[in-house]
Formats: structure tokens, C-alpha cells, sequence
């Protein structure tokens, strides 16, 4: 039998989830105008696991969890002002949906922020754990909390399908992370039932993943799902191991507002019998309450959710000048700092300023780590840009994963979340898909969906670009479709000294970075890149982002044509190369990054020269470099002498393998040459 107190809190905390669902169905006209769904059915599993979260645990709810958040002490009111997406909604300030919460108050579980997205939050979740894993591994964890943290990361039955479960699910087994994977079954995935939908539920599903341990249970038991709960939480706090939790649990509600019950179910009688509200008070008169006093307890609940329901009404929406708030956090780099190019003995090539920039970071920063496809001990990349960090660092610090690029990409979002600065790595730009849905939906929107509290502090490395054949897998650039990603910064640095720069202001930049680091400029072994090596900046030098390059100035001129090449990574290169007879004609802008873009330095450099010739390794057609090529011209429509010209790689699917057709395929010095010529005598 429970503590007669926790059983009250539970009856309480269900009576207001359930007065909730009823005044939400008895005013739809009001507040469907924003969609939600509710836990009815579900609250008994949601609020035996709230009830025994603790401050330092993290906590990764979905959609229907509103019991859950109840549990851990937020009130109906918190909820209907997201409910309403209201100004002072305090996890999104009216951003996003009910029950999408991302909180970071001290007397509470910490929730990330995630999204709509079915079981995306699993891999975020997991790499929290892993953040956990790490500090306990390397010893920086808080030795004075006496009880070890733990994730919850909540899901559907139905999401468990998706693939991105089973990378997690891989990465929790493989590392035992302390993690509990919370499955609510509710036997549907919308309209579709498990009989259409799954092979198998989630409990013998993870019995796939060895180190994973897996419980089934009656989640609308409120007895039954407490004392499981509590007995699970115990092993993970103790033994440091995941485990998952399935809870059958009947769908009491619509799917959301948007998608009515009636419209398909043929179960609400079957599943209305297994209601967890009356097996709670069946357990609370067993306990010795009154009937009475249950009541009571219910009044209370329906009376305090109507009253916060009319509060919330009345509260203020958002202004229009609030859309324009947190999709970054503040940096601390906005000068450049230290010695970028000091004197020095020999020149580095541009993979070795990226490589002694990561273990500087790592020697001063224990909350610095690094992961990702072969980077580890035996092989350190394979472009040998992480050579020697595993043996300086430890197999804590330097790590491979599987081949998992939504896993790679997605667990920065949990480990900054733990307080850790991942340094990630996709192989090549070609393989950079997965990991995107991850990028676009957790990493990107992170800092603005939880209005400004959880800003994803991560890098990304991305080898990128066409060299030595490397074929239609390994040759890719990828810069249009992260352009088109907001929430991230994007940097694309043409030489050794730059690309150090960047990375260490990467680092101390509080928002998630992708690094696109050019194959061919690694080492310098393509013709004409020697540019590409550099002294070795001083240890203290960064570069902010937002700053392009004049890698070749020119004056003014009233006698001879002149233009401005716009470009970046090899573009510079062959921009240097094909402009070597008429360097007094040429003006060369290295954006460095792409975004923020520096659009200053760019309007200043074709006002003056009067024409601009945009230089990409891209295909042109729906790409960065035409974007910024139509923005050039509406800017300086008046200052042109010529229409901005583009020049990148023929608007064909792949880069193929054979070097003759490479060679055809993608820009080269002469291809730049012949088009600066081209409009130079326009």
C-alpha cells in the first residue's frame, strides 16, 4: 500500500488532468483554435513517474503529457497560457504548441526543449544520458547530489517504429546510459492501430537490444505503475544502466483536437473500461479515504482549473515584436582577438589548424569532447583530423559512434543541454541527410521554441567538396540546404588560419555551428591552393562569425572595368588563380561564413567596383550562391554595370567518378577566368 500523501497528490494531480479534458471539450470553440491533445487515459503512468523526478533529472515529455508536467508542479494555468499561446506561456512565450514544454526552473525536473516530431526527442534524450555518462566518466559531475540524475524520456508506442529510436536505443545499450525510455501504449498511431502498424510493442521490441532491460505494466494502475517506477528509478540512479518501461494505457481522448475519436475509433467502450480515474479512487478508499473527502479533493481540482482557465483568457498575447527574440543566443565573440597570422618557422596546412585548434579547446575545457564516425584511437579520421586525440584525450573525450548521423547530429542537443560542448563529426557532406532531420527540427529551433532557454551549443564538422575523384558519395556540396536551415550558423573557411579562428569562436559561441571544411584544402595538394596554408595563428586568436575577407583589394578605378568576386572555401582559390593577370581588376571578397553573412562588406565592394561575379562550387540552379547573386542586384541595382553573374559547378545529379568528367563537371580556374573576362567586357 502507498503513503496515504502520495496517493492524494496523484488524485489531485488526476482530478485536474481530467477537469482539464472536460472544460477543454466544453469550450472547443475557444480553444481549438490552437490544436492540443490531453493525457486522458494516461495519467496514472504520467504521474507515478512525475512524482519522483528530482531537480537534477531531465525530463523529455511528448505531446500528450500534460498529467506528467502537472506532477512536477506546474499549474493548469502555466499549461492554458501555451494552451492559448500566450505572451507569459513559460516554456515558449506563445511559440508552439500544449504540452510542448521546455522548462529550466531550479526547483524542477529540466526540459529541453523538443518537437512535434514523434520519437525525435529520443535521440536528444539520449545524449543528455550520454552528457551524464561523460562528466561521471571523466570525473566532473556534481559530486554534492547525493542522488545521481536520471532522463525520462517519454514516447508513443507508435513512435518506437521510427529509426531514430533504434539509434538511440543502439547508443543507450552500447554506452549503459542512465536513461528510462517511458513507452505510453495506447494501441494507435493516429487512425492506424498497432495490428497495421507494428510488428511487435515496445517491450519486446527492446528485448532486441541487449543491455537494455524491459518491463511491461498496467500503466493506468496507479499502485501498479508507482511502485514500478520507483523500483526502476532506483536501478538507473544506482546501477547506471537503461531500461525501458511499457505501459498499456487506454486512449481516453481525441488523437488531438484536430482529429476527432469518434471519426474512426471502434474501441471507446473497451477502452473507457480501463479508465485509470476510478481505479484510483477504488485504491484511495482502500487506503481509508472517505468518499467525502474525494470529492472534495475533485471540487478543488474542477474549481482551481476553471479559475485559471478564465485568467488565462484574459492574458496578454504576444506583441509582433516579440516574433524577433531568441533565435540566437548572444555570443561573446564579436572582435577578432590574438594573432592570426604570427611569425613562424613553416607554414600548416589547413587540416593541422583545425587539429591543433580542437586540442587546445580540449587541454583548457573538460566540458569539451569529441565524436563521431572514426575519429577515435586507431584511425583519428579519416582526413587524419582528429589524429593523436584519443591517445592525448582518453576514449571518454575522443570517441567513435556507428554510423549514425541523426544520432551524431541530435545527442548535441541533450549533451549541451547537460552543460557539455560536443564537437561532432559527419564523414562527408554526402551522408550529412540523416542527421538533417535532427539538425532542422531539434538543433535549429532549440533556442527560439523555448524562447531563449535552451540554445544548442555545438559544432558540427562537415568535410566537404570535390577532390581526386572521390565520386558521387564523397564529392557533394550542401551549402543551399543548410543556408535554408534557420537557428544555425554555417562557416566555410577557405584556409588553415581561418578555419582555427572559426572553430575556437565556434566554441565559446553559445548557438550550434556547422563547419564545412573543403576536402582539397585539407592538405593543399590541389594546384593552387597553397594559399590554403598558413602560419599557425596563436592560441588566443578568434575570429568572429559575420566578418568576410578582402583576400584582394583594389582601388576605385575610372579607366579600366573592375569586379567583385564574391566567394568562399576553393572558390577563393580559383578566384586568386584566374585573377593573377588583372589582379588590379579584381576584387576578391572570402565571405568565410555564410551565415551571418557579412553584407557590408559585400554592397561596399560591388558599389565600388560596379560589377560582381558570385563563384560557387554548387550547382547554380535554386542554390546559396543565386540567392546571394539576387541579392547583390536588388541592393545594387543602381551601381551595376553588368547583371551579377554566377559561375559553380553543371546543374547535373552527381559528381561522377571518372576525373575526366569531374574535371568537366565542377568549376576550375580557367571556367573562372573565362567568365571574369566575360563580364569584365560586358
Amino acid at each position: 500500500m502507498l503513503d496515504k500523501n502520495i496517493l492524494k497528490k496523484a488524485f489531485s494531480t488526476m482530478a485536474t488532468a481530467k477537469a482539464m479534458t472536460t472544460l477543454y471539450e466544453e469550450n472547443f470553440k475557444i480553444v481549438s483554435k490552437y490544436v492540443h491533445a490531453t493525457s486522458r487515459g494516461h495519467e496514472a503512468i504520467q504521474i507515478a513517474t512525475a512524482l519522483q523526478m528530482l531537480p537534477q533529472d531531465y525530463m523529455y515529455p511528448y505531446y500528450r503529457d500534460d498529467a506528467m508536467l502537472l506532477g512536477i508542479g506546474m499549474q493548469p494555468y502555466d499549461l492554458m497560457l501555451q494552451l492559448m499561446a500566450k505572451k507569459a506561456d513559460p516554456f515558449s512565450g506563445g511559440r508552439t504548441y500544449y504540452c510542448h514544454p521546455s522548462l529550466r526552473d531550479a526547483d524542477k525536473p529540466k526540459i529541453p526543449h523538443q518537437s512535434s516530431a514523434t520519437g525525435m526527442q529520443a535521440i536528444p534524450a539520449t545524449g543528455a544520458a550520454m552528457g551524464f555518462w561523460y562528466k561521471e566518466n571523466i570525473g566532473i559531475d556534481d559530486k554534492t547530489i547525493k542522488e545521481k540524475p536520471v532522463v525520462v524520456c517519454s514516447l508513443g508506442d507508435a513512435s518506437v517504429t521510427e529509426g531514430e529510436i533504434a539509434e538511440a536505443f543502439q547508443m543507450a545499450a552500447l554506452k549503459q546510459l542512465p536513461i528510462l525510455y517511458l513507452v505510453q501504449d495506447n494501441g494507435w498511431d493516429i487512425s492506424a492501430n498497432a495490428a497495421e502498424t507494428r510488428a511487435q510493442n515496445a517491450f519486446e521490441y527492446a528485448k532486441g537490444f541487449h543491455g537494455i532491460e524491459a518491463i511491461s505494466i498496467d500503466g493506468a494502475n496507479f499502485t501498479e505503475s508507482y511502485l514500478a517506477i520507483q523500483k526502476v528509478l532506483k536501478i538507473i540512479r544506482e546501477e547506471r544502466r537503461p531500461f525501458l518501461v511499457h505501459a498499456k494505457v487506454p486512449l481516453l481522448n481525441h488523437h488531438t483536437s484536430g482529429v476527432r475519436m469518434e471519426w474512426y475509433r471502434d474501441d471507446l467502450e473497451e477502452a473507457q473500461s480501463r479508465d485509470p480515474f476510478p481505479v484510483l479512487i477504488k485504491q484511495l478508499l482502500e487506503a481509508g479515504f472517505t468518499s467525502k473527502e474525494i470529492e472534495d479533493i475533485e471540487a478543488l481540482a474542477v474549481a482551481k482549473v476553471q479559475a485559471d482557465f478564465d485568467k488565462a483568457q484574459l492574458a496578454e498575447d504576444p506583441s509582433p515584436e516579440d516574433l524577433f527574440t531568441h533565435d540566437f543566443a548572444p555570443t561573446p565573440i564579436i572582435e577578432e582577438v590574438g594573432e592570426g597570422c604570427p611569425e613562424r618557422e613553416d607554414k600548416v596546412v589547413m587540416v593541422d589548424c583545425a587539429l591543433f585548434a580542437v586540442e587546445e579547446l580540449m587541454k583548457k575545457h573538460q566540458e569539451c569532447l569529441l565524436y563521431g564516425q572514426d575519429v577515435g584511437g586507431r584511425l583519428g579520421g579519416v582526413f587524419r583530423e582528429a589524429a593523436t586525440l584519443a591517445q592525448k584525450f582518453g576514449d571518454e573525450r575522443v570517441f567513435n559512434t556507428p554510423i549514425q548521423e541523426a544520432f551524431i547530429v541530435g545527442s548535441t542537443v541533450g549533451m549541451s543541454a547537460v552543460g557539455l560542448k560536443p564537437i561532432v563529426e559527419v564523414q562527408f557532406a554526402d551522408y550529412i541527410w540523416p542527421g538533417l532531420n535532427q539538425l532542422f527540427t531539434e538543433v535549429s529551433r532549440s533556442c527560439y521554441l523555448s524562447n531563449g532557454k535552451w540554445p544548442v551549443s555545438m559544432i558540427l564538422r562537415v568535410p566537404i567538396g570535390a577532390y581526386g575523384s572521390g565520386g558521387p558519395y564523397h564529392s557533394s556540396s550542401v551549402e543551399s540546404v543548410l543556408t535554408n536551415i534557420r537557428g544555425i550558423k554555417i562557416a566555410y573557411p577557405s584556409n588553415g588560419a581561418d578555419l582555427k579562428g572559426l572553430l575556437k569562436a565556434a566554441y565559446y559561441d553559445p548557438n550550434p555551428v556547422v563547419i564545412l571544411e573543403h576536402k582539397g584544402l585539407y592538405w593543399s595538394k590541389v594546384k593552387g591552393t597553397d594559399e590554403a596554408r598558413t602560419n599557425e595563428p596563436s592560441e588566443d586568436y578568434v575570429l568572429p562569425f559575420g566578418k568576410a575577407n578582402i583576400v584582394q583589394e583594389i582601388w576605385e578605378q575610372e579607366a579600366k572595368e573592375t569586379i567583385s568576386i564574391i566567394t568562399y572555401g576553393m572558390g577563393v582559390h580559383w578566384a586568386l588563380n584566374a585573377s593573377k593577370e588583372m589582379k588590379d581588376q579584381v576584387e576578391i571578397i572570402d565571405l568565410r561564413t555564410l551565415y551571418p553573412l557579412d553584407e557590408e562588406a559585400i554592397l561596399k565592394s560591388v558599389k565600388k567596383t560596379k560589377k560582381c561575379l558570385v563563384v560557387t562550387e554548387e550547382s547554380i540552379n535554386n542554390s546559396f550562391a543565386r540567392s546571394l547573386a539576387g541579392m547583390i542586384q536588388e541592393k545594387c541595382f543602381k551601381y551595376l554595370d553588368a547583371p551579377v553573374m554566377t559561375i559553380g559547378s553543371e546543374n547535373l545529379p552527381a559528381i561522377p567518378l571518372n576525373s575526366v568528367l569531374e574535371f568537366t563537371m565542377i568549376p576550375n580556374v580557367d571556367k573562372v577566368k573565362v567568365k571574369i573576362e566575360e563580364l569584365l567586357s560586358y
